[in-house]
């Protein structure tokens, strides 16, 4: 039988703050370059597709520019949908050196766990690197001799941040510039529940009983690495990690590898079943009983506990060499979707690192 695979109605992407500040940065580039105003930009985005991004204002002379984007979050319900997101450009004497900061309403982050240096802007890793990657696409010849300073900023940052998880990540003073993907995906409880019924009847429609459930694109990417099976097997549950083993009971899969970060793992070894940021937090508590459980000192298990976000626990376990530990959050993983799943198919839980490397298994 055939499905049309877009559903009625179906809801609108947007894209990043990261996008936002990258479309603002490359269009001052260009702006000073060609000495005109840039009305529309097509940003490339990190899998190289590309979108086009409409730049609200757009300011130059010959060795500076202020352009400014307006944050288009689609049909999801962002707090950063219709923030301004500006950036200031300016050449500099520092050849091949690009410099991206944060300025006014981009958050600082104060704690570690983050991915980031403690006293940096909140711009993340991926922001950077499009940021980057688009301005080399149209400076090259620039950046023989000069180099380019990028300035994020956002004008109601600072009243945006407390409707966000900043303040408690301890990123204060305004947003972060975000993204992964470029693209925001609508996060809509009905539309990913009927996207994951879909994709395992898809996976069992072409004769497979395998699937590989993943929290998110990157560690759909990083299994993929580890795991041959068909891209219809892969299945991102996002944080609907309950619902997704019920169904999988229900409509027949023989097995499941789970595999994602120490941050999502956590909510759901501690039986968190929908583990979107909000309402639901990583205790630590329980990720420093696991430590105890692994023989750990009493200082590091305070450490632990006093510890800022999971990313924080695993460089605090990374360098304390508690063996066993991320076999153990895995374990816990296994435990609590065995549950779900009222143990009707075999489960393999799988941790990586940020880097994609495997760093937890249950079963071993």
């Amino acid at each position: 039988m055939e499905s049309d695979s877009t559903p009625k109605g179906k809801m609108r992407t947007g894209y990043t703050t990261g996008t936002s500040a990258t479309a603002g940065a490359k269009a001052g580039i260009l702006a000073i370059l060609n000495q005109e105003k840039i009305g529309f930009i097509d940003v490339t985005l990190p899998k190289k597709s590309k979108i086009q991004i409409k730049i609200e204002k757009c300011e130059f002379d010959k060795q500076s520019a202020h352009c400014y984007v307006i944050k288009d979050g689609g049909d999801d319900p962002d707090v950063t949908h219709g923030a301004e997101i500006h950036t200031d450009i300016s050449i500099t004497d520092n050849a091949g050196k690009i410099e991206i900061d944060g300025s006014d309403g981009v958050g600082r982050v104060t704690k570690p766990g983050l991915g980031l240096d403690v006293g940096s802007a909140a711009i993340n890793p991926t922001p950077k690197k499009m940021i980057t990657e688009n301005i080399i696409e149209v400076a090259q010849d620039l950046l023989k001799k000069n180099g380019i300073k990028v300035i994020v900023s956002v004008p109601k940052g600072k009243e945006l941040a407390p409707k966000t998880d900043n303040p408690r990540l301890g990123i204060l003073g305004g947003i972060s510039i975000l993204g992964t993907s470029g693209i925001v995906v609508p996060y809509s409880t009905a539309s990913f529940a009927a996207s994951i019924r879909q994709s395992i009847d898809v996976t069992i429609a072409m004769g497979n009983d395998t699937v590989v459930l993943t929290t998110g694109g990157r560690s759909e990417d990083f299994a993929r690495n580890i795991i041959t099976l068909p891209d219809h097997c892969f299945v991102q549950m996002g944080d609907f990690s309950g619902y997704t083993v019920q169904q999988c009971a229900k409509k027949g899969i023989r097995k499941a590898y789970v595999a994602g970060f120490i941050g999502k793992l956590t909510k759901i070894g501690m039986g968190i079943k929908q583990t979107h940021v909000k309402g639901s937090k990583v205790d630590m508590e329980f990720l420093a009983e696991l430590a105890q459980r692994c023989n750990a000192s009493s200082d590091t298990v305070q450490e632990i506990k006093k510890a800022n976000t999971a990313r924080h626990v695993f460089e605090i376990v990374s360098t304390k060499n508690l063996n066993g530990y991320f076999d153990l959050v895995c374990s816990e993983v296994y435990n609590q979707l065995r549950k779900h799943s009222e143990e009707k198919f075999e489960i393999d839980v799988i941790m990586f690192d940020f880097d994609g490397n495997t760093i937890g298994k249950y079963p071993r």
